[in-house]
């Protein structure tokens, strides 16, 4: 009795440690680190979400761009940091659900090492021509690479990203046959789409977003399950009745496992109060992107079941980046 006891205090010690520590964090500045360079979507994302906790609950962040390995290793940076809160990283569905999928070796397991925060929002992939390409709907492009399987060129931000593995969903569910060309990121593949080297790209909608605006690209179809409201007249994949093309890159913020349960749901109850923020929302949605939040639980189902849905396409594909 005496031991159970024991521990029975024990354990309420903790648990008020840790409600004490939730109370007086943050007490110094947090690190968020952005697994790509400054300038892109992510990178964004990651400064709006900074600038506006800070303004609005005065906490201190600090963005850190570690660029490198598809993003591998920032989120190794964050899975290997102490857990107490001041070290996060703004992930994605292309570092946290495909590198497992894509890479023979890592060096930090997403699922053990790292703990969901909460997700903050995703960016469909959207399908661009050139302004004077003749494919002016999604059916005029199956229609020629059904007539000469393989000679439609897809260009992508490259080998194992979302817009790649979109492509791949897109073959088998419309039974045609295009050839990819992977490139490193949109600024390289762009100017080869408008010269025609290139037949069409593939890209995320925030991405894309101010070409297609400036007259530049001619948006075909999204994959989101609904219209963008950015690209209202633009058709989803499935309207066009090719289904299974459904898939968007998910960006969420994540701790180090083993960060205490009080500061996790502390950020988790922040982010979710900032996405009803008005001005918050109307910077995301602008971009193109989709406004998430939800629970710790919720994202982790989230990537899970992508995990799941996208493991025998990457495999059957044999899709490698080692």
């Amino acid at each position: 009795m005496r031991t159970l006891m024991r521990i029975s205090t024990a354990a309420l010690l903790c648990i008020g440690a840790a409600s004490a520590v939730a109370q007086s964090y943050p007490e110094r500045p947090i690190r968020m680190v952005v697994p790509f360079p400054a300038g892109g979507g992510t990178d964004s994302l990651s400064r709006l979400l900074a600038t506006a906790l800070t303004s609005k609950l005065n906490w201190v962040i600090t963005v850190d761009n570690k660029p490198g390995a598809g993003g591998n290793l920032a989120l190794d940076t964050v899975a290997k940091a102490k857990p107490d809160g001041y070290t996060l990283v703004m992930a994605q569905t292309d570092n946290v659900v495909l590198n497992p999928l894509l890479y023979s070796k890592m060096t930090y397991d997403p699922v053990k090492d790292l703990e969901a925060v909460s997700s903050v929002a995703s960016g469909a992939v959207v399908l661009v021509v050139r302004a004077d390409s003749p494919y002016k709907t999604l059916a005029d492009v199956v229609a020629a690479a059904k007539s000469k399987p393989g000679s439609l060129t897809v260009a992508t931000p490259g080998t194992g990203t979302i817009a790649h593995l979109v492509t791949q969903l897109w073959q088998n569910a419309s039974g045609v046959k295009f050839t990819h060309v992977p490139y490193r990121g949109m600024s390289q593949a762009l100017p080869d789409l408008i010269g025609g080297q290139v037949d069409i790209y593939m890209g995320s909608i925030p991405t894309l977003l101010s070409q297609i605006e400036g007259g530049k690209v001619r948006p075909i179809a999204v994959t989101a399950a609904k219209r963008s409201p950015v690209l209202p007249n633009v058709p989803t994949f499935t309207e066009t009745g090719i289904r299974g093309v459904e898939l968007a890159s998910v960006w969420g913020v994540m701790a180090p496992a083993g960060t205490p349960k009080p500061i996790i749901e502390k950020w988790n109850v922040a982010i979710n109060e900032l996405l009803k923020q008005p001005d918050v929302r109307q910077k995301i949605l602008a971009t193109g992107a989709e406004l998430h939040g939800g629970t710790p639980q919720s994202m982790t189902d989230l990537y899970k079941a992508d995990r799941e849905r996208l493991a025998p396409v990457v495999k059957a594909a044999e899709i490698k980046l080692d």
